[in-house]
């Protein structure tokens, strides 16, 4: 594939990822704020960021995008099974973490007992659940979620059979068929949208079918952005191409308009955002901050959504005032960034640099052993 090709040769040259790792951080924490104030005010058209559920699109367009420039030249190379140890080893230590939090969350709940309303079964399934990215909506008093324990891991089952689906058919899939599977995605983006009023399904039990045409349509398009080379160069930086992404979780929540914008804003705008952020240069000041903002945008994603459910409990108990739940929002993501920091230093990485390790002696065990025969 010559464009793949080349396309690798100009990112190895150039600090892409930084901005994009950036972007992903922005992208992480407007999630946090928007799930905040869904809570605080449950009606879109008064949350001021009430389109930050359009980070999800982002994150499966970028996805498509990093994993198509990591694997497209080597993953014939590496085979199938390394492919998924890898994406194992880098995504699964979180989604672990995140059903561990999450069932403490839910049982340990010093503002609920719902616990009690489904009794030791049903929440070891939860927990099996989440560990297992296997769908199993049954909490109908909290929204229907597919992972009740820690709701963000429904957009990682998809993201795994995203990955499935790159490794057996996408990897050597002509690009006239993927643009014909990205006519089918987008159809079902506006078909889902004009449904439900908004994009933001995927995660229910009631509206499972829309995260399919959200990874399928924004995971393709990422791949197509690298294998035709689309890098838009610019003197923007990181703190425009991170506004140009932010200024989208700010506009204003309207039912009449949304079934428009929303399967647009996927469609074509996030694709043109990561080519611009692959084409953008970060300046050495906020290169540190690129790097924090992608470090902690996973274990972010991953760890904050149980303690929503506790300050859901705490507002059904005390009735706070929407002055103080803002305070809270406001200390609580400070709070919540730390933590993820602290779960990604003392958790995630070295669990992810142990299992790489040992996964590279077995690669090694393999091939002498394959060498000697």
């Amino acid at each position: 594939m010559p464009a793949a090709n080349s396309s690798s040769v100009l990112l190895k040259s150039k600090p892409h990822f930084q901005i994009l790792d950036g972007l992903r951080g922005i992208a992480a924490v407007s999630v946090v704020i928007f799930h905040f104030m869904e809570f605080i005010v449950p009606k879109y058209p008064d949350s001021f960021i009430a389109h930050a559920y359009l980070s999800v699109d982002f994150f499966f367009c970028l996805s498509g995008f990093v994993i198509a420039y990591a694997y497209d030249t080597k993953l014939e190379s590496i085979g199938k099974l390394q492919f998924f140890k890898a994406r194992l080893i880098r995504l699964h230590p979180m989604v672990l973490v995140g059903a561990v939090i999450g069932l403490l969350a839910f049982v340990f709940d010093p503002y609920s007992s719902l616990y009690k309303v489904y009794g030791a079964g049903k929440i070891l399934l939860m927990f099996l659940s989440s560990c297992l990215l296997i769908p199993y909506p049954t909490v109908h008093e909290r929204y229907f979620n597919l992972f009740h324990l820690n709701p963000p891991t429904w957009s990682l089952a998809w993201e795994y059979l995203a990955n499935i689906f790159y490794a057996f058919v996408l990897i050597r899939l002509p690009k006239k068929f993927i643009w014909a599977l990205m006519v089918i995605g987008a159809a079902g983006l506006y078909y889902e949208t004009a449904k439900a009023g908004f994009l933001g399904v995927g995660w229910g039990g009631d509206n499972v079918a829309g995260g399919g045409f959200r990874v399928l349509y924004s995971f393709l398009a990422g791949i197509l952005v690298y294998r035709y080379n689309f890098i838009i160069k610019s003197k923007l930086g990181f703190l425009g191409v991170g506004a140009l992404l932010f200024v989208i979780f700010l506009i204003p929540f309207s039912e009449k308009t949304n079934p428009f914008i929303d399967p647009t804003i996927a469609i074509f705008y996030f694709p043109f955002l990561i080519a611009m952020g692959a084409g953008a240069q970060v300046g050495q000041k906020l290169q540190g901050i690129c790097k924090f903002l992608g470090d902690i945008s996973y274990p972010l994603y991953m760890i904050h959504y149980p303690f929503l459910w506790i300050l859901m409990s705490y507002m059904d108990s005390k009735k706070p005032d929407t002055h103080q739940l803002i305070i809270i929002m406001c200390i609580g993501v400070v709070l919540l960034i730390a933590f993820a920091y602290l779960v990604m230093r003392l958790i995630d990485v070295p669990v992810r640099r142990y299992l790489s390790a040992r996964n590279k002696q077995v690669v090694t065990k393999e091939v002498s052993i394959v060498g000697e025969e």
